[in-house]
């Protein structure tokens, strides 16, 4: 059992900076994927970035340049540092491990991006 837990959403001003950290909790296998999604309304979820146990990224093209994606393994932790915010960038942002064939999900923390 794996429970994940966001923090850092809030609101933003275009062109600002904003991270978003999410922690791990439970039977954690070293051998997995962590990752972040987001959710716009009316908007299917689609993929931000993921980083593997191995410090292997994958960014959607929408954020390349912009966001960072990284890890603490000792602290079971995934971070998020999203620079130079776009409005549409707003979402409901969530965490995502994916390990031994299954899917683990956050409950998602909101990014306002608004002047």
């Amino acid at each position: 059992q794996v429970q994940l837990v966001e923090s850092g959403g809030g609101l933003v001003q275009p062109g600002g900076s904003l991270r978003l950290s999410c922690a791990a909790s439970g039977s954690i296998f070293s051998i997995n994927i962590m990752g972040w999604y987001r959710q716009a309304p009316g908007k299917q979820r689609e993929l931000v970035a993921t980083i593997t146990n191995l410090e292997r990224t994958t960014y959607a093209d929408s954020v390349k340049g912009r966001f960072t994606i990284s890890r603490d393994n000792a602290k079971n932790t995934v971070y998020l540092q999203m620079n130079s915010l776009k409005p549409e960038d707003t979402a409901v942002y969530y965490c995502n491990l994916r390990s031994r064939g299954l899917d683990y999900w956050g409950k998602g923390t909101l990014v306002t991006v608004s002047s």
